[in-house]
């Protein structure tokens, strides 16, 4: 821990200059005399660091001095693909190691450049959860975040229903998905998708399993989201749309309902008859009253009469 610490020391007072003990201690989370000593060590150890005096002082490395104590450990370097997305990155328990590789990588780029880090974190920002949605971490993901990091086997206890299961699984890929925790995992010969937040115990073994090689995570998720959509379009209806509704149905379907919609040719007045899948009426319903009355339902007939009485109501309300 103090070898790390005091790289990181170093590694600060490269890329920023001079620098406080204040600043340091508060850089590094440690107390101003915790600097002090590090800085005596690194000292004794043949770093030129030294110390100066007055408003603008503090401590600074020789000019012209470059350490050689930068290079990335495999965390480090795997961490900094993620040093994008900080709240993921926090939830999975890898904001030290991300925080490490930025500092390493940093003092590594050559002065004119140094600022790059900054400068990126401040023009591109992923906020992944969605709106009016508090987002929650799950109790478990740091413990099957460090399992799929390492490879190692965990037997899982997931919620199903009003139950509890156990698994014995082998964790390939961590999803984050509109704020909801995915984890793709081989159970015997399946992969297979788990939702983090449903996991209510996971004991982490350290024996390691042979990753499937010819498995690719985002393949694998599209794939598997785009059956999981298609699973949930169990009914059909059928609506008369207006030009005007076709447009605007493509924002208010799923992407995957349109993909299995049929459409037919325009009649007369421009409407044109769609055969569209839904997961349910009371969806359908929603998504027709958005649509107004630039559509009509033709079927089924319950669909159509709730519409109907729908009608009616607003025109007695705007009447």
């Amino acid at each position: 821990m103090r070898a790390s610490r005091l790289i990181s020391l170093v590694s600060l007072l490269q890329i920023r200059g001079t620098m406080t003990a204040a600043e340091l201690a508060r850089e590094l989370e440690v107390s101003e005399r915790t600097i002090t000593r590090d800085v005596l060590a690194l000292s004794a150890a043949g770093v030129p660091v030294y110390s100066e005096r007055g408003r603008a002082g503090g401590y600074r490395l020789i000019e012209g001095h470059r350490s050689r104590l930068t290079g990335l450990h495999r965390a480090e370097a795997e961490a900094l693909f993620l040093a994008g997305v900080p709240g993921p990155a926090r939830d999975m328990g890898l904001s030290e190691a991300v925080a490490a590789a930025r500092l390493k990588f940093s003092a590594s780029l050559a002065p004119p450049f140094r600022d790059a880090p900054n400068r990126v974190g401040q023009r591109f920002h992923l906020d992944a959860p969605r709106w009016f949605r508090e987002p929650e971490t799950p109790p478990r993901l740091a413990e099957v975040a460090r399992a799929v990091w390492g490879d190692l086997t965990i037997a899982a206890w997931y919620r199903r229903g009003e139950g509890e299961v156990r698994r014995e699984l082998e964790p390939h890929g961590l999803v984050l998905k509109a704020g909801v925790w995915y984890l793709a995992a081989r159970s015997g010969h399946r992969f297979l998708v788990y939702r983090v937040d449903r996991f209510t115990r996971v004991e982490v073994s350290e024996e390691r399993f042979s990753r499937d090689e010819t498995f690719d995570l985002p393949e694998f998720w599209e794939r598997r989201a785009a059956e999981f959509a298609r699973s949930l379009l169990t009914t059909r209806i059928v609506v008369r749309v207006t030009r005007p509704g076709l447009r605007k149905l493509q924002v208010v379907a799923d992407r995957a309902a349109l993909g299995e919609a049929v459409a037919g040719e325009p009649d007369e007045q421009g409407r044109t008859t769609v055969t569209l899948p839904v997961e349910s009426l009371d969806v359908a319903y929603d998504q027709m009253l958005e649509l107004g009355p630039e559509a009509e339902v033709l079927a089924p007939a319950a669909l159509r009469e709730r519409m109907a009485a729908s009608a009616a109501r607003l025109t007695d309300l705007y009447r």
